[in-house]
């Protein structure tokens, strides 16, 4: 296990998206019958249905985030796995580093070489339990522990 996530912005999402859900389900349900109730729900305002669309989506992002919160970034000996959804194999991982996107979101990207420009996302600052620098440290230590003579340990 190399790094967490912090329990509290995901025990709140799962309560905003959850609060967010039963408002928009009880503005959207109107009609004395079940059956009317229903098509109201589905069928009324397009938006309204659009974003339970939405907050149930995100209900169901945090709380898998919330069932992977101690072993969210982890290996095998053999490729680097964040949650259960994306792994890289360690030998193509070439760094990890902290970038800020448009809005100002810090978080842990990876460096794969694969022949593309881009980095992966690895983690969220915000939802990182454990220290960015320990999180990076564990990652290339296992890297280096893949391409032969560990770089991260310390010889006296």
């Amino acid at each position: 296990m190399i790094g967490r996530l912090t329990a509290k912005p995901l025990a709140a999402g799962q309560v905003l998206c959850a609060l967010a859900l039963i408002g928009l389900v009880a503005r959207q349900a109107e009609g004395e019958r079940v059956a009317d109730i229903i098509r109201h729900i589905l069928f009324g305002n397009l938006l309204v249905t659009a974003l339970i669309g939405v907050a149930m989506l995100g209900l169901v992002h945090f709380h898998r985030l919330w069932r992977q919160r101690e072993t969210y970034i982890f290996h095998d000996g053999a490729r680097l796995y964040r949650g259960s959804s994306d792994s890289w194999p360690l030998s193509l991982i070439r760094d990890v580093v902290v970038t800020r996107n448009e809005i100002g979101v810090e978080s842990l990207r990876l460096v794969v070489d694969d022949d593309s420009e881009v980095t992966r996302e690895l983690v969220k600052l915000a939802l990182l339990a454990d220290p960015p620098e320990a999180v990076r440290g564990g990652v290339m230590f296992a890297v280096a522990a893949v391409r032969g003579f560990p770089d991260g340990s310390v010889l006296n």
